[in-house]
């Protein structure tokens, strides 16, 4: 069983902080369509157990993930937390169906937000709070400057952005110091690529969210496919080697709401694609 490691995966600072390279995102732990409670309360108390168990020291979540259900099993599951566990969890986005997601990028929104983390996770602060999407409706340096009022009252420690582009990047940067990146990135969607290069100029952490998606190239044949036979592994495990092997600044959170799946994903560490593997997955891209 593979146990995520610093020599296996590596690490990345948050802050003063380092934690581990292939991390656990908590969305997948709701319900369908990401609401309400798990369909198996103990199996999601359980991933959550293991992940810790095999290493994991980093774990993604948001408060719109359910909405609150995420938040809530990560305190009832882990609580009181270990001392190298970092929660990062991320706030602007609302949830009242299965439909849209609204975005609600105002500073009050933001406000309420976060001291409802802080009362679900049982924090005093959260160590890593992100602001999921930028509102079109709301200036976003004014979102950013209320993380960063959120951030002077002692009530986050470190802030990161996610779902940006490279000019609202530099934007939050003039504002606060910015710690990591969230955007989608993976074998089949690359638009990022510009912020992941600026994230590794800079010595940014960058979480790419659906880090196993593979699309057409995982199928019967295809180049995900044929590397994943080569290597008695699944395309999951390679999308999530090729993001290791990508660049030392990313770091996968990718996420299930089931035990075998967690260990499956997880014994990506230990798959190391050759030179040439990779240079056929870069080529993909183009």
């Amino acid at each position: 069983m593979t146990t995520i490691t610093d020599e296996n995966v590596g690490k990345i600072a948050i802050g003063e902080r380092r934690v581990r390279r292939l991390g656990f995102g908590a969305m997948r732990l709701t319900g369908p369509n990401i609401l309400g409670p798990p369909a198996d309360h103990d199996e999601a108390i359980a991933v959550l157990r293991r992940a810790l168990e095999l290493g994991v020291d980093l774990i993604d979540t948001a408060d719109s993930y359910g909405p609150h259900v995420s938040e809530e099993l990560i305190a009832e599951a882990l609580y009181p937390y270990p001392d190298d566990l970092l929660i990062a969890t991320k706030g602007g986005l609302t949830r009242k169906g299965p439909g849209p997601w609204p975005p609600d990028g105002s500073p009050e929104h933001l406000r309420e937000a976060c001291e409802g983390s802080l009362r679900r996770l049982r924090l005093d602060a959260i160590d890593l709070y992100q602001h999921h999407r930028p509102d079109p409706k709301v200036p976003y340096e004014r979102s950013i400057a209320a993380l960063k009022e959120l951030q002077d009252e002692g009530k986050i420690r470190h802030i990161g952005v996610s779902n940006v582009s490279l000019d609202q990047l530099e934007a939050a940067r003039e504002i606060v110091e910015v710690v990591s990146v969230q955007n989608r990135f993976n074998l089949t969607d690359r638009s990022s690529q510009d912020v992941l290069q600026r994230c590794e100029e800079l010595g940014i952490a960058f979480f790419p969210w659906a880090p196993i998606a593979a699309g057409k190239l995982a199928e019967p044949g295809g180049p995900v496919d044929r590397i994943a036979s080569q290597h008695d592994a699944t395309p999951a495990q390679v999308g999530l080697a090729w993001l290791l092997a990508r660049s030392g600044v990313i770091a996968p959170i990718p996420g299930t709401s089931s035990v075998g799946h967690l260990e499956q994903n997880l014994a990506a560490a230990d798959l190391e694609l050759t030179a040439e593997e990779l240079a056929e997955l870069e080529a993909v891209a183009d």
